[in-house]
């Protein structure tokens, strides 16, 4: 999304990120919620399976409230998760606007 809304992924990101890239808040809006989850997910790695505790840490690295952000990966279909492992579904799956 961030390719087919640039000006908008980017003012969402300055309205909802801190300056030492923190989220404030996780937007009500769908579209901006999706822009904020691409910006966390782009720091994992697409070929790797992430254990829930590691992927926990690194997600409160931007916001406190873990498990929320890591339900709606699974409800956005960001990411898929098989006993407690999580991996990155290819982009073509993630919900869409």
């Amino acid at each position: 999304m961030k390719d087919l809304y640039p000006k908008e992924y980017e003012k969402t990101l300055r309205d909802f990120l801190t300056a030492d890239g923190r989220l404030k808040n996780i937007p009500s809006q769908r579209k901006k919620k999706l822009f904020v989850f691409e910006h966390i997910l782009s720091g994992l790695d697409p070929e790797r399976a992430y254990p829930e505790q590691e992927l926990d840490d690194y997600i409160r690295r931007f916001h406190d409230d873990h498990c929320t952000i890591r339900r709606e990966f699974i409800i956005n279909r960001h990411m898929t998760r098989d006993q407690n492992v999580y991996t990155l579904n290819p982009k073509e799956q993630w919900a869409k606007i």
